[in-house]
């Protein structure tokens, strides 16, 4: 699963994410933001995990997130309080958070890495990322970008694109997830491609915590 932050907002009603999440990253805001929806994934792991529901849960930590030295001791602190192993936290992060300094990225990441965390990239494909860069990162897992499966079906040369990015990922020793599968044939597709883990609409949509409770039970 996967945490999609949303703001319900009392007089402009629903704000989606691309509204605010930038404007959050060029200010100090996206740390504190950041932490509190670690805070509330690991918070509701505990819940799930005490009825005996033990899933994986992904959220999405920003370049600004990056170069916050601090940012896996705080990780480690929300672990220890809710208790949960740090195997079933994923924090997901974009090739481009990854080139804006590279350095101390690579040096926050191999951190969260030590921690026991999995460390996914967001978006692959729509980014820099050299693959000599690439493999030097405490990376588990490549999420492929859903303009890429969106377009599949209809397009020989995404559908050849999508097959070598899961080929690569297997080459290199990781999972490969593919985003934004919203019908039958793209994931009988993905399938025969081989691919690990798909997600999206035709699976499951977004729902809220209490929503997905029923939905796993």
């Amino acid at each position: 699963m996967e945490a999609l932050v949303r703001w319900q907002h009392p007089q402009h009603g629903l704000v989606a994410p691309n509204e605010f999440i930038p404007l959050a990253e060029v200010s100090d805001l996206i740390m504190p933001l950041t932490q509190w929806v670690i805070d509330n994934v690991l918070q509701q792991m505990r819940e799930w995990h005490d009825m005996g529901i033990k899933a994986n849960v992904a959220a999405n930590i920003s370049a600004r997130n990056l170069q916050d030295s601090g940012l896996p001791d705080k990780i480690a602190v929300l672990l220890e309080k809710y208790q949960i192993a740090p195997h079933y936290l994923e924090l997901e992060i974009t090739e481009s958070a990854i080139i804006i300094d590279p350095l101390r990225a690579t040096e926050t990441l191999r951190r969260i890495h030590q921690l026991g965390v999995i460390l996914s990239i967001d978006d692959f494909g729509t980014g820099y990322t050299s693959l000599s860069h690439l493999r030097k990162l405490p990376i588990a897992t490549l999420k492929i970008d859903l303009s890429f499966i969106n377009n599949m079906l209809n397009s020989k040369d995404d559908a050849a694109l999508v097959q070598s990015i899961i080929h690569l990922g297997h080459n290199l020793g990781m999972g490969v997830i593919a985003e934004g599968v919203e019908n039958q044939a793209t994931l009988d597709l993905l399938n025969t491609f081989e691919c690990d883990v798909a997600q999206g609409n035709f699976i499951c949509p977004p729902m809220i915590a209490e929503e997905t409770t029923q939905w796993l039970q």
